[in-house]
């Protein structure tokens, strides 16, 4: 993809590029909606990815092509940045404008960029983040700024906030940027460390997308979000991470029905994921399977974000595998993705038992993906 980005580039601007950039999606093994609720997250980057290719131009315009799109953006660097009427070039303008707003860095000349990536768009995998990581680390790049990657990922969340109006957490983009190979990572939403994690050798990370397209702006996504600040507000503080079960339970008079279950998800979500950390540190599979299986109909039955598919998906790749992996819904939710840990030995008889069952009992067909877990954003050239 790389070399054929670079390539592209070229022939749509007749110049070389100056750098290119690999950005990586992300899976979320557990901890799901808890990043924006300042709480815990257990995320690790994959190996789909967004490359940029980037090259000043001597303008005062910067002209984008994509190539996955075979289409063309081009905005002037003077003046306000508007919106498009193309999906994709809103991130990568907002990304613009998020350094403006955020960093106070306005571009002194034009660029060209071009993007291409094969990560999965409405799965759940992040797509949209590894767009906005790459171009900030494109335009770090090329003009030699003084940020690192946590703050390449709070400009990409502030355009996906601000500018593209999905008022999405950090994980995304903090995953993208701060992805360790080999293992996943904990990060810690209001601290924005990130702890590594090694995911037990017996298991192989699975994908497997359920066909169900997702689409988190005009979704129940926001919504959520609301809920979860209404319970906070309830209890009088600054985000759900701040509560405990026992306080929850105590307290929860006078609250809403669904704020109530939002909330009373979150506060257990967020220590599942802490349980789950230390489980895998353990190497206890079992533990680590309750706890992704109770994380699933947390949010079924309590933030109800997930779909008949994606809990088919869910019910047949646990007759499989039973108490020696973990299965649950992975990302945003309306659809997309789950994610797996399945015994080495167990992968050709879970895709073998989706392939007979899943098509059958939805109408749909799901697409499977063995991963493993890359290192975040980087420099090829």
């Amino acid at each position: 993809m790389s070399q054929s980005l670079t390539e592209l580039f070229t022939q749509q601007f007749n110049a070389q590029a100056d750098h290119l950039i690999r950005a990586p999606g992300r899976v979320n093994l557990i901890g799901e909606h808890t990043d924006y609720n300042d709480g815990f997250v257990l995320p690790c980057a994959i190996d789909f990815a967004t490359h940029v290719a980037i090259g000043k131009n001597g303008s005062d315009t910067v002209r984008v092509f994509a190539a996955d799109y075979d289409e063309r953006d081009e905005f002037s660097i003077h003046g306000d940045i508007v919106h498009s009427d193309k999906q994709w070039a809103n991130y990568i303008r907002g990304v613009i404008w998020a350094f403006a707003e955020r960093n106070g860095f306005r571009l002194p000349e034009g660029v060209d960029i071009a993007v291409s990536g094969n990560v999965p768009q409405g799965a759940g995998l992040s797509s949209s983040a590894a767009l906005e990581v790459g171009v900030g680390k494109a335009l770090q790049t090329t003009f030699s700024l003084p940020i690192d990657e946590t703050e390449i990922a709070l400009l990409g969340q502030f355009a996906e906030n601000r500018f593209v109006g999905c008022n999405c957490g950090i994980m995304d983009q903090l995953t993208s940027a701060r992805g360790e190979e080999g293992h996943a990572i904990l990060i810690d939403c209001r601290e924005l460390t990130a702890q590594t994690v090694s995911i037990p050798d017996s298991l192989s990370i699975m994908i497997i997308h359920s066909h169900v397209k997702r689409g988190l702006v005009g979704s129940e996504y926001n919504t959520r979000r609301e809920q979860c600040e209404t319970a906070a507000k309830h209890f009088g503080v600054k985000a759900l991470r701040d509560v405990t079960l026992a306080q929850f339970d105590a307290g929860k008079a006078g609250l809403d029905v669904l704020a109530t279950k939002r909330g009373r998800y979150i506060v257990q979500e967020n220590q599942r994921t802490l349980d789950a950390t230390d489980a895998m540190k353990r190497n206890d599979i079992a533990a680590l399977s309750k706890l992704m299986a109770e994380s699933h109909i947390g949010m079924r039955d309590e933030f109800e974000i997930t779909h008949p598919a994606v809990d088919t998906l869910v019910e047949l790749v646990g007759e499989v595998i039973g108490e020696r992996g973990g299965v649950r819904m992975t990302g945003g939710g309306f659809g997309g993705c789950i994610v797996a840990l399945v015994p080495h030995e167990e992968v050709d008889n879970v895709k073998a038992h989706v392939a007979k069952h899943y098509h059958a009992r939805t109408g749909l067909t799901e697409e499977v993906f063995v991963c493993k877990p890359r290192q975040g954003v980087s420099v090829i050239k």
